[in-house]
């Protein structure tokens, strides 16, 4: 018996406002692909590390990319790789709540003295942090037994 994916549409829809433009220029594009980097490294030890590709550095550099467009630097993603479409380039990925806490909860580590590390500007953290809750919540496309 085969069982046909239901898609799930987040009823809040992808997120209005982006970080500020600020972020980039504080932390430049170094920062920001190591901080990807490291996030990756947080993921590799989680329970989705089956969502990702083998190469989690190269993985990470990729997704780096579309950070520095996100916070205010230049469209690298789009002109390495055309539009984002994040929604739909994660539609092959049974993505759930739980999934999204976890995705969520590597990237919370990852920002813990980011300020630091990265060079974060810390009066934007909560924002972005607010940000990635809502771009996560668009992520979700399968309801779980769990989700309400």
């Amino acid at each position: 018996m085969s069982h046909e994916r239901k898609f799930y549409v987040p009823p809040s829809g992808p997120p209005q406002e982006r970080p500020s433009p600020e972020i980039y220029q504080v932390m430049g594009e170094g920062n920001i692909f190591k901080m990807l980097e490291d996030f990756y490294l947080e993921l590799e030890k989680s329970s989705i590390r089956h969502m990702f590709p083998q190469d989690m550095k190269e993985a990470s550099k990729k997704t780096a990319l579309f950070f520095v467009f996100l916070l205010g630097g230049p469209p690298l993603y789009h002109e390495k790789h055309g539009p984002p479409m994040m929604r739909k380039r994660h539609m092959p990925f049974v993505i759930d709540e739980e999934a999204r806490q976890v995705w969520l909860n590597c990237f919370k580590l990852t920002l813990k003295a980011s300020d630091v590390k990265y060079h974060f500007p810390p009066q934007h953290v909560d924002a972005f942090i607010t940000f990635l809750e809502r771009f996560s919540e668009w992520m979700v496309n399968t309801k779980g037994n769990g989700d309400k």
